[in-house]
């Protein structure tokens, strides 16, 4: 038995249309014995250099791809928890320069 895979008449693979024949029995019309290669989004069949290839444009195949996932309340929670600690980290650090800077006045000192 020799597994068929059907393509339309633009060339286009058709899925789940293939048939099995005998070996020795003649291939109808629309069909071939090369297997469509996996991982394609649209094959097309060259009947002349007997090839499956992508017809796919990129920007079907991108339209195909799952949207980025909005971030959950969670994750956008700890994003500002982390954000307000690294202000209040950065407000420190001008706190400790300005007293440094008070004392050394006071002292009558300079650097």
């Amino acid at each position: 038995m020799i597994t068929l895979f059907k393509y339309d008449e633009d060339y286009n693979y058709v899925d789940g249309a293939g048939i099995s024949i005998e070996e020795g029995e003649e291939i109808p019309e629309g069909y071939t014995d090369v297997r469509p290669p996996d991982g394609m989004y649209k094959r097309k069949f060259d009947p002349i250099k007997k090839v499956w290839y992508e017809s796919a444009t990129q920007e079907y195949i991108d339209s195909l791809q799952p949207l980025p996932s909005k971030p959950s309340d969670i994750e956008l929670l700890g994003q500002t928890i982390s954000t307000m600690k690294i202000n209040t980290l950065k407000y420190n650090q001008k706190l400790i320069t300005l007293e440094k800077e008070v004392s050394m006045l006071k002292s009558g000192g300079s650097s």
